[in-house]
């Protein structure tokens, strides 16, 4: 049963992001249950996601939507339950730590390595592509791949640290265009091996290994798109590793998704259906773990491009969904949409962002000159 109550307090708010009930425009909101307005204002954003997922509610351009809400700071008026639940957990408790540590691998990365190979084009890089000079994705995510080898300064015969290595194409690439030889470290089993199949034959060593037990010299240190899952408790943690693992003249290359706020913890429907336990660094958290630690020699900002390559990947899923849906639910279906549409929403609000940062133990004599 409807309540105008609800569904005029929801009309407010969507009117403060030009977004209309039952409109015309791609992105104003079809409301398919009335139920939805109650639903959403006590539920907040777990329950706007969810309601999604179970066909409550759609729109023409969801990610036009969703940057329409995130412009306007809708998001920052409507808090449910779920919100407060998280935020005390992340702050009693260590969530990235144990077994808490692996829950991600097992929920997301081991989904299955065929929605991501039909999502993430030729190569299996799941991070922002670098779109600078590049036309397709394919040549995005390998401009990305070379732009970390040059500001790495890698050579021949140098030992590379991959911490987080996905499905290998990192340390692959390393080894065929500079004859690197490498050390790729992930929670995720199925990532394992494929990225054993893809380094087969290459000076590469792929092992299922939490970065707290590294303790081995390398040359130099990558990791790309897995510091989102460390944990502001964690930080200083991380970078001591990375401190003991690295050369005295070495270079540390961190991609990473960042947020303009500090926060101890991620949005609740995202920890709950995507990244469980997940959190996006701030600048500030990052420079107060840094200190005593490492010199930034160079800190890049490209995070506009991470929109365009996630419309690329929600391209690739809904075409490819036919076979697809072979293996995964309609429900999967828009829980994945919602997923990409979301991010291309906050990337398009500029609310989150994606660093590169160059980092050395003591400063590079003379002077660090970043490529671009």
């Amino acid at each position: 049963m409807r309540d105008d109550r609800f569904h005029s307090r929801l009309e407010q708010l969507l009117s403060d992001a030009d977004v209309r009930v039952d409109g015309d425009r791609a992105w104003d909101m079809q409301v398919c249950d009335d139920r939805l307005p109650a639903r959403v204002l006590l539920g907040g954003s777990l329950a706007l996601g969810e309601a999604y997922m179970d066909g409550w509610w759609d729109a023409g351009s969801l990610d036009g939507l969703l940057f329409r809400l995130l412009d306007a700071g809708i998001d920052r008026k409507v808090h449910g339950f779920a919100d407060l639940r998280i935020a005390v957990l992340a702050r009693l408790f260590n969530l990235q730590r144990g077994q808490r540590s692996y829950a991600v691998g097992e929920r997301h990365y081991d989904i299955g390595n065929d929605l991501y190979a039909a999502m993430l084009g030729r190569r299996l890089v799941y991070s922002c592509g670098y779109w600078r000079d590049s036309g397709d994705l394919d040549a995005a995510q390998e401009a990305k791949l070379d732009l970390c080898c040059r500001k790495l300064g890698l050579r021949p015969g140098m030992r590379l640290l991959d911490i987080g290595c996905g499905w290998g194409e990192m340390l692959k690439f390393a080894a065929e265009r500079y004859g690197a030889s490498g050390v790729g470290i992930t929670i995720s089993r199925e990532q394992a091996a494929f990225a054993s199949l893809l380094c087969d034959g290459l000076p590469v060593e792929i092992r299922v290994q939490d970065y707290r037990e590294l303790g081995e010299r390398f040359d130099r240190i990558v990791s790309i798109g897995m510091f989102e899952h460390v944990g502001v408790k964690n930080y200083e943690t991380y970078f001591d590793v990375a401190r003991r693992c690295l050369a005295d003249d070495g270079l540390f290359l961190l991609h990473s998704i960042g947020g303009n706020t500090s926060r101890t913890h991620t949005d609740p429907w995202i920890a709950k259906y995507i990244f469980p336990n997940s959190m996006l660094p701030s600048a500030a958290q990052l420079t107060r773990a840094l200190e005593g630690r490492f010199v930034i020699e160079d800190w890049h900002n490209f995070g506009a491009d991470y929109d365009r390559t996630l419309q690329v990947w929600r391209d690739n899923v809904e075409a490819a969904w036919p076979l697809l849906s072979e293996r995964y639910d309609e429900r999967f279906r828009r829980m994945w949409r919602y997923y990409l549409a979301g991010s291309m929403a906050s990337f398009r609000a500029r609310l989150i962002q994606l660093w590169q940062l160059v980092l050395s133990p003591s400063g590079v004599l003379g002077g660090y000159v970043a490529p671009r």
